[in-house]
C-alpha cells in the first residue's frame, strides 16, 4: 500500500492506568509500537486488550499515565471486532470504500448543491450570485487541498490491493462472503492512510484460505501494527513481538508467538522458584520467632519488624498469578431424543441477490441421527450457515427438502447474529435470569463470570455492551435452555481460550445431537466425531473426527501441520466420553435388542458421497 509514512513512527503508552466503575482494569502499563513492529497483544478476555487499542487510537482517556507520539499529527486507524456490522450491505463495493471519505464527500456534495443553485438562478440578485461563486471557489480550493479528485483512483488501487477486480466495484456488499467482507473492512482502514494500524480480532469468521491471505498481506506492509487475537497460529505467522496483558500489567517479549510461549514459561518458572525459595525462608524465620518469642522477646520483635519491612518493600517477590481450576458446566437435561433426528434429501439451493446467483448445493443428501456430533467445514461463501438455516426451516430450499424428522426434538440454535435478538432494555443479569430453567442465582453468576461478566458488569444494560459481549451473553442464554439438538454457527468467535475450553467440555458431555459450523479447527477436534465437508457443491461425510478428516485429505493436513505452533498441542483424536455412564440407568421393559436403534446400513449419510478408506 502506498503510504506517506514518515522515516520513524512511534506510539507508546507510559504508566497507563484506567478504572471503570471502581474496577482497576489497567494498573501500570508501559509499552509501545514503532517502525518495523508487528505486535501481538494477547491475554484473556477482560484483560484490557481492546481498552488499550482504544487508548492508543485516542478514543479513550486513561485515568493515569500518558500516550506519547512521535509526531502530533500521527494517524491511527482501527479494524474493530464488529467491523462487519458497520458495513452497509445495500451499498456497492465502490460506494462502501468511498464512504470512508466523509469530509471529502461533503465537499463534493456542497459543490454540487452550489452548482445546482447557481443554474436555477436566472434573474437573481448579482450579489447573491457572487456569494455563491465565492462559496464555490472556497469549496474548490478545499477539494484541491483534500485531493478529492484523486479519491476514485485511490479506491481503485485499494480494491486491486485487496484482490477485487474493477467489475466487482458495482456488486453489493451483501453479495460477498465473510472472508471478502474482511478485505472490505481492511481496505477501508487502509484508505485512512494510517501511520499505525490497530486490528482487533481480524480473523473472526475467516476460513483458512482467508487467514493465510491476511497473514501474507500484513507481512508485506511497512505500517507498524498492533494485533489483538486469540488465534495463536495467526500470531505466530505474523508478529515480531508479543505483549502479554495479565492482571492489569503488560509484559513485552521479542519474537513470534512460539518464542513468547518459551520465554513466558521460563519467566513464570523462575518467578515461582523465587517465590517458593522466599516463602521457605520466611517460614523458617516465623518458626524461629515462634520458638523464641518467650526467651528472646526483644530479638524476636526486631526480626519481626525487619520481616514486615521486607514484605512491604519492592524486593519482596509477589505470588505469581494462579489460573485456578477450570469452570465446568453441564447443559440442562432434556427429553430423550428419537433415533432419527433430521434429514436433507435431494436438496439444491442457490444464494440469490440483485447482482448474481451463487449455486451452493447440487442434489445433496444428509441424514442426522441420535448421538451424531457433526462439524460442517468449508471455505467462506460455500454455504455452511445457509445449510444450518435450511435444516431448521429459516430458509426454504430451491429444490428437495431439509427438515427435522425426529420426535421430541428440542432444538437450540445459535447463529452468528444471535445477539440481535437480545432485549436492549434489560440488564445482563435480567437477560440471563429470563433464560434460566431453575439454575440458582449463584450458578448464573458463576456462568456469567466464566464469560467475563463480573462484579457490576452484570448490571450493565444490553444496549451498552460491545458486539463481542452481546455474543457471549447470547451463548450464555443458549447454554441454560434444555435441548437435545444443538445447531451452532461459529459459537467460539468471541471467546478466549478458557471460555472455549469450558464450552468444549460441556459439549463433550452433552447427551443429544450436535451440528456445528466453526473455523476453529482445535474446537472441532475436541467436539465433533464426524465431519461434513462442502466440496464442489456436494456434502462429503467423513465418518470420523477432525484428525481422521486430516488423514484423508492430504492438502488440508499439509496446510494445518505447517501452521502448528511450537509448544502447543497438535490436533488429536476427539475424546471418548461414555455418556451412558453419566446418566441414571433406565428400567428395561423388554423388547428386541435393536428396539429404538437406527438399523439403516447407510448410517448417517443416506445417499451422500462417503469417504471411508
Amino acid at each position: 500500500m502506498e503510504s506517506a509514512q514518515p522515516g520513524f513512527v512511534s506510539l507508546r503508552m507510559e504508566n497507563i492506568g484506567i478504572t471503570f466503575r471502581n474496577q482497576e482494569v489497567l494498573k501500570d502499563v508501559t509499552w509501545g509500537v514503532s517502525s518495523g513492529d508487528r505486535i501481538g497483544l494477547v491475554g484473556k478476555n477482560g484483560a484490557g486488550k481492546t481498552t488499550q487499542l482504544r487508548i492508543m487510537a485516542g478514543e479513550l482517556e486513561p485515568t493515569t499515565g500518558d500516550v506519547v507520539k512521535s509526531s502530533m499529527d500521527l494517524r491511527t486507524a482501527m479494524l474493530r471486532q464488529e467491523f462487519v456490522d458497520e458495513l452497509i450491505k445495500e451499498r456497492t463495493l465502490k460506494e462502501e470504500f468511498m464512504s470512508v471519505f466523509e469530509e471529502e464527500n461533503k465537499i463534493v456534495q456542497d459543490l454540487k448543491d452550489a452548482e445546482s443553485k447557481l443554474e436555477s438562478m436566472s434573474d437573481a440578485d448579482p450579489e447573491e450570485m457572487q456569494e455563491i461563486l465565492d462559496r464555490m471557489q472556497e469549496l474548490q480550493q478545499k477539494a484541491e487541498d483534500k485531493e478529492v479528485y484523486a479519491l476514485e483512483s485511490r479506491v481503485k488501487k485499494t480494491m486491486d490491493l485487496m484482490g477485487f477486480n474493477e467489475e466487482e466495484g458495482e456488486d453489493l456488499v451483501a453479495s460477498f462472503s465473510g472472508g471478502w467482507k474482511m478485505r472490505i473492512g481492511l481496505g477501508k482502514v487502509l484508505l485512512k492512510d494510517p501511520n499505525v494500524l490497530l486490528l482487533d480480532e481480524p480473523t473472526n469468521h475467516l476460513d483458512l484460505e482467508s487467514v493465510e491471505w491476511l497473514e501474507a498481506f500484513l507481512r508485506e506492509q511497512n505500517i507498524p501494527m498492533i494485533i489483538v487475537s486469540h488465534d495463536r497460529e495467526f500470531l505466530d505467522q505474523v508478529c515480531t513481538k508479543i505483549v502479554d496483558a495479565e492482571g492489569g500489567f503488560c509484559t513485552e517479549y521479542d519474537g513470534n508467538y512460539s518464542r513468547f510461549l518459551g520465554l513466558k514459561k521460563a519467566r513464570m518458572d523462575s518467578w515461582q522458584a523465587s517465590f517458593d525459595a522466599q516463602e521457605k525462608k520466611l517460614k523458617t524465620e516465623r518458626q524461629w520467632m515462634q520458638k523464641f518469642k518467650a526467651k528472646q522477646p526483644t530479638v524476636v520483635k526486631q526480626r519481626k519488624e525487619r520481616m514486615d519491612k521486607f514484605i512491604k518493600s519492592e524486593e519482596y517477590v509477589q505470588k505469581p498469578p494462579f489460573n485456578g481450576k477450570p469452570f465446568k458446566f453441564r447443559f440442562p437435561d432434556a427429553s430423550r431424543l428419537s433415533p432419527e433426528v433430521a434429514s436433507i434429501e435431494a436438496l439444491s439451493h442457490a444464494y440469490n441477490n440483485e447482482i448474481s446467483k451463487n449455486r451452493l448445493f447440487d442434489n445433496v443428501d444428509l441424514f442426522i441421527e441420535k448421538g451424531d456430533r457433526i462439524a460442517v467445514v468449508g471455505p467462506n461463501g460455500s454455504g455452511k450457515s445457509t445449510l444450518l438455516r435450511l435444516l431448521i426451516g429459516r430458509e426454504d430450499p430451491d429444490e428437495g427438502e431439509a427438515k427435522i424428522v425426529g420426535q421430541n426434538v428440542d432444538l437450540a440454535y445459535f447463529e452468528q447474529n444471535q445477539a440481535d435478538a437480545l432485549d436492549l432494555g434489560k440488564t445482563v443479569i435480567e437477560t440471563i435470569q429470563g433464560s434460566s430453567e431453575g439454575q440458582s442465582y449463584n450458578e448464573l453468576r458463576a456462568l456469567l463470570g466464566q464469560f467475563l461478566f463480573k462484579g457490576d458488569d452484570v448490571e450493565k444494560k444490553v444496549e451498552f455492551l460491545s458486539g463481542g459481549e452481546k455474543a457471549r451473553l447470547s451463548l450464555c442464554c443458549m447454554m441454560l435452555r434444555s435441548a437435545n439438538l444443538l445447531i451452532l454457527d461459529e459459537p467460539t468467535n468471541h471467546l478466549d481460550i478458557p471460555a472455549k475450553e469450558m464450552l468444549e467440555e460441556a459439549l463433550q458431555h452433552f447427551a443429544g445431537s450436535i451440528m456445528v459450523v466453526s473455523h476453529d479447527r482445535y474446537f472441532i477436534s475436541k467436539v465433533a466425531t464426524s465431519i461434513v465437508a462442502i466440496e464442489d457443491r456436494q456434502l462429503t461425510k467423513y465418518q470420523g473426527d477432525y484428525k481422521y478428516y486430516m488423514e484423508n485429505s492430504k492438502a488440508i493436513r499439509e496446510k494445518i501441520e505447517a501452521r502448528y505452533v511450537s509448544g502447543l498441542d497438535r490436533i488429536g483424536a476427539a475424546p471418548i466420553i461414555e455418556l451412558e455412564e453419566l446418566t441414571k440407568p433406565k428400567r428395561s421393559f423388554g423388547g428386541a435388542k435393536t428396539a429404538g436403534l437406527v438399523t439403516r446400513k447407510d448410517k448417517g449419510v443416506k445417499n451422500a458421497k462417503r469417504q471411508q478408506k
